[in-house]
């Protein structure tokens, strides 16, 4: 290896002294031609180049292989889904790229114009999503959920400690946190802060030592919470932006599901099923011996101290945390009763939450911080982060869900759970979240929630049931990702801390992913008929129903 190098060093060094030398060191050929073909063939017949030539050949085969009584675009249609769907359960591609397949697939198979596709990557969900995630990387610059999250941990840590009193303290800001933002954004927030609070914990003597289990509870607690408390409102979650979007999509001329609408029926949902969890990982992990083999390591003392180091609020972090309010003053107002209209009357239903959304979000720029000359709350370089591969995912879910209704795939997929007319209805909704809660364990809940919720609009109009009747416990359903790490990023943020097991996951996500689904039987027929979700539609082809 030295006389390579001396010799490779030498030859740079007589070409640097040379003028006649090529500025670029001459290669001399060290493979014969057929090491260069054998090296050539390892390079194409990759893996992942294999993954991704099967994206095409699939839509192929279902091209030539499956025949609908339907129209040829609703087959064009189950071919691109099979394709895309590939791609993104593979990730042979990355997902952000995937996403925009829709783009140029849909207008070469006939299923919708180039204008048509695109006009569903930006609309008024897309712009609520935008405008959450700008006040999200706001709060996150200005460490306002640290502060949150040491104020809460020194509220609920208990004298002398109380491990499940802790655990609910984490745990409910997390899923505080997670109603505000996306799911993966809360849990990768919150993570660093739970964490943070295990490190003073020495290291575990076992895999069954009170400080082990303990971190189970905090990091499966964590990125449940975040899955749980983004159930409760719109912005939340994808799945629940994906729900209206679709909602508004197929029936126009409906009531629209708005922030308090979703808000009324979400937070008893998820508080339900968050009380739930607790009580599990309770009963799992936290062992009365607990207490008292991890109160010498948690000192309030040095919580405090932490928290004095972050200092007094400043001018900047109450601003953003004034117009963070505000907004959420704004979603919960726009639209009330029938009897009491809400300030959105005013615009005769012109502005959306992505309006108000967007709007806020712009005051952060327009806001002095008072840190610096000039400077304001918010700059676009700290908007670098934004997750544009979410905004994608929401468009491409939206796109797929116009190809699926304009190609007439819904309607002959539909046909294929009719079995569900012979369930009784009160087993109407657990049976549709069951089956969504399966499929999500495969996929992400965006395109679970893209996938379903279309053929159960049409497998509704069939039963003469209220669409939302079955959409809700379809979308809910795609949020019961309990059991695996691949279910949701959220999960993955979790895992990586290598402080949890498959095997943890699944000892707790069984019997979460059964309370939810109970909890879905329980309200759908109970808080959803008091919100006017009625099971039957009075006309067949009744489009204005009514929500609230």
């Amino acid at each position: 290896m030295e006389n390579s190098n001396n010799n490779d060093h030498n030859h740079y060094s007589n070409s640097d002294n040379d003028p006649k030398a090529p500025l670029l060191p001459l290669q001399e050929p060290t493979q014969t031609s057929e090491n260069s073909y054998n090296s050539n063939i390892k390079i194409i017949f990759t893996v992942k180049n294999l993954l991704i030539l099967l994206g095409p050949l699939l839509c192929m085969i279902v091209c030539l292989c499956v025949q609908f009584e339907g129209p040829k675009t609703s087959r064009d249609m189950l071919a691109v889904l099979v394709w895309i769907f590939w791609w993104w359960l593979t990730e042979a591609i990355p997902m952000p790229i995937t996403s925009m397949a829709p783009l140029f697939l849909f207008p070469i198979f006939g299923i919708a114009s180039a204008d048509d596709v695109a006009k569903t990557y930006m609309n008024d969900v897309v712009a609520l999503v935008l405008g959450s995630f700008i006040l999200a990387l706001a709060v996150e610059h200005y460490d306002i959920h640290k502060r949150l999250a040491l104020n809460i941990t020194l509220m609920f840590c208990g004298d002398p400690l109380n491990p499940p009193l802790l655990l609910l303290g984490i745990c409910g800001t997390t899923a505080f946190v997670s109603m505000w933002m996306h799911n993966t954004a809360a849990a990768v927030i919150m993570m660093p802060v739970a964490t943070g609070i295990l490190h003073r914990f020495p290291a575990s003597s076992g895999r069954s030592d009170p400080v082990s289990n303990f971190s189970k509870a905090v990091v499966l607690g964590v990125i449940y919470s975040a899955g749980i408390g983004g159930m409760s409102t719109l912005t939340g979650t994808g799945v629940n932006l994906i729900l209206v979007g679709m909602w508004k999509s197929y029936f126009p001329d409906a009531e629209q599901i708005g922030f308090a609408t979703w808000s009324f029926f979400g937070v008893p949902l998820a508080l339900s099923i968050f009380i739930a969890m607790w009580g599990i990982l309770c009963l799992f992990y936290c062992t009365k011996a607990s207490g008292s083999a991890l109160s010498e390591y948690l000192d309030k003392t040095l919580l405090k101290r932490e928290l004095e180091a972050l200092g007094p609020m400043c001018f900047a972090e109450k601003m953003v945390l004034s117009v963070f309010s505000v907004l959420i003053a704004l979603w919960m107002t726009r639209s009330l009763t029938d009897d009491i209209p809400g300030w959105g009357d005013l615009f005769q239903g012109r502005v959306g939450d992505g309006t108000v959304s967007v709007m806020m979000a712009t005051l952060l720029f327009i806001i002095p911080s008072k840190k610096g000359k000039g400077e304001k709350l918010m700059d676009w370089n700290k908007c670098k982060k934004l997750p544009w591969n979410i905004v994608l995912l929401l468009g491409a879910g939206f796109a797929i869900a116009d190809g699926v209704r304009r190609s007439g795939l819904a309607q002959i997929l539909s046909s294929y759970l009719d079995f569900l007319e012979n369930i009784p209805y009160l087993a109407v909704a657990p049976a549709v979240c069951l089956i969504s809660g399966f499929i999500t364990e495969f996929t992400s809940n965006n395109a679970t929630t893209t996938l379903v919720v279309p053929l159960l609009i049409q497998v509704a109009e069939t039963m003469d049931m209220h669409p939302l009747t079955l959409m809700i416990p379809g979308a809910i359903g795609a949020q019961f990702a309990f059991l695996l790490p691949t279910s949701t990023p959220s999960n993955i943020v979790g895992f990586s801390t290598g402080r949890i097991d498959i095997k943890d996951m699944i000892k707790v996500g069984i019997p979460l992913k059964i309370i939810g689904i109970g909890a879905m039987t329980i309200l759908m027929p109970t808080l959803g008929e008091f919100m006017d979700i009625h099971f039957y539609i009075p006309e067949k082809k009744r489009t204005n129903f009514s929500f609230l």
